[in-house]
């Protein structure tokens, strides 16, 4: 199991680290215990948040509603709750 990805009860955890400001939005690969990804938006008002959240829901086939960030909000370093998807098949669509 990645160290990135962790199940929990019912729902997963994803750990990343954002890199906002980006030339464009991508999933970079692994960063140690973390998922890196890349995207555009800037680091203000909460719109790289939600650019990384759109993202990885295109990413995981997932509404948006299904993720959330747990941990980290204002951090490079964040936590994200994936609902409705197994290990498997998120480990699957990230790469891992």
């Amino acid at each position: 199991m990645p160290e990135c990805l962790v199940a929990h009860a019912d729902c997963l955890h994803l750990r990343i680290k954002a890199v906002p400001g980006a030339s464009r939005d991508a999933i970079a690969g692994r960063l140690g215990d973390r998922l890196k990804i890349r995207v555009a938006a800037p680091p203000e008002d909460g719109k790289a948040n939600h650019a990384i959240i759109a993202l990885l829901a295109r990413t995981l086939s997932l509404p948006g509603s299904r993720l959330e960030i747990v941990a980290g909000h204002t951090a490079r370093e964040k936590t994200i709750q994936l609902s409705g998807i197994t290990l498997d098949a998120a480990s699957d669509k990230l790469g891992l």
